[in-house]
């Protein structure tokens, strides 16, 4: 009997401790990636945003979307402070990796923020070519999230090359997808990566739910990894396809942009996305445009790109 209940009380005991640990398990937060140690990954494979040089001019516009993401209901306001990282690399070291005009797409970026959607310079971090390394954009995610409360909103866009390969990033993926950014000064790489597990790891903990994210890279689709509620993703390309950039795409001033950027600026900016709606009736008076609105305008005139969108937030989304 005392043997029975010595057991009895052994494997209760057990139990228990199991049972705790368990909920430690659960309860703990994935690990903040190490903006100096670039994670171990094999299988590595860069895919170089495609050159549109040759290829016939930009669509003119104005066509409409027979797949539609947004639904015309205009979701909750933003109450707080906007907060953007802007991220664009046409410059990577040596001459092969080089692009022309993904820092275009972060410049065009940062206007269609400001003169849009009412972003305060001091509240937009904007990363370009050498600038944009690991470390620094872990660190400006984690300033950003210092900042942020519940009631705010945060925008991440990137521009620039894209990658796979099987990374340990603490995710279950076999394959994972990564951006292609610059190295630190003084070490000697032709890029390094920062992968999607990652990514997610370090947005994990933000107060708000309310996050935008854009993607003009190969392999975007693969970002899908920083869904969540309240989240919308928007990606040029799916987890195995390419995205494009050229003269083609300029916008304004510039010699060229990326096919997605140049789309979703048109739709923003000059208010062709709010132009009409389902039925074909003028909703001209309607500003300004919601995310997925300007999703369905990009992909209904992207001739190149495929974009993607991964849409967690109710209704639309106006930044």
């Amino acid at each position: 009997m005392r043997t029975r209940n010595g057991f009895l009380l052994a494997v209760t005991i057990t139990s228990v401790t199991f049972l705790l640990l368990g909920i430690g398990t659960l309860s703990a937060k994935p690990d903040k990636p190490d903006p100096h140690r670039p994670i171990p990954a094999s299988d590595v494979v860069l895919v170089q945003k495609m050159s549109a040089q040759g290829k016939r001019p930009a669509n003119a516009g104005g066509g409409t979307s027979k797949r539609f993401s947004a639904t015309g209901v205009l979701g909750t306001e933003c109450h707080g402070n906007r907060y953007a990282i802007v991220i664009g690399i046409s410059d990577y070291p040596g001459l092969w990796n080089d692009l022309d005009f993904a820092d275009d797409d972060a410049a065009l970026m940062t206007e269609i923020l400001r003169e849009s959607y009412g972003f305060g310079y001091d509240r937009i971090i904007t990363l370009v070519n050498a600038d944009a390394t690991r470390p620094s954009i872990l660190d400006a995610i984690e300033t950003v999230r210092g900042l942020t409360g519940p009631a705010d909103e945060v925008v991440f866009f990137y521009s620039g090359h894209g990658a796979n390969g099987a990374a340990e990033d603490g995710d279950k993926e076999k394959t994972d997808e990564a951006i292609v950014v610059n190295p630190p000064r003084g070490v000697m790489a032709p890029y390094e990566l920062l992968w999607d597990g990652e990514l997610a790891s370090a947005f994990s903990d933000f107060d708000t739910s309310r996050i935008i994210f854009i993607f003009d890279s190969c392999m975007a689709g693969g970002m899908d990894d920083l869904e969540g509620p309240g989240r919308v993703i928007l990606m040029a390309s799916p987890e195995r396809g390419y995205a494009w950039e050229g003269e083609e795409w300029a916008y304004g001033d510039n010699d060229g942009n990326g096919e997605f950027t140049y789309y979703l600026a048109r739709g923003i900016l000059d208010g062709e996305a709010r132009i009409y709606n389902y039925y074909g009736t003028s909703l001209s008076w309607i500003e300004p445009v919601t995310v997925e609105a300007a999703f369905d305008y990009a992909r209904a005139n992207c001739d190149q790109d495929n974009p993607v969108i991964v849409d967690d937030f109710p209704y639309d989304l106006l930044p």
